[in-house]
């Protein structure tokens, strides 16, 4: 099973105090995802219902 990765705080941090240095709208979604790299990741298996 694998185990999705998420960027960490730090991270986070920094990407947000660049995007507001950019003074422009918000990328979309899928722009932000491959930013921050989740775009390589794969999407983690769901749980089955007991």
């Amino acid at each position: 099973m694998t185990q999705q990765k998420h960027p960490t705080k730090e991270q986070i941090r920094q990407y947000l105090e660049a995007r507001q240095a950019e003074r422009c709208p918000p990328p979309s979604m899928q722009e932000i995802r491959r930013q921050l790299g989740w775009d390589m990741l794969r999407p983690a298996a769901p749980l089955a219902y007991r």
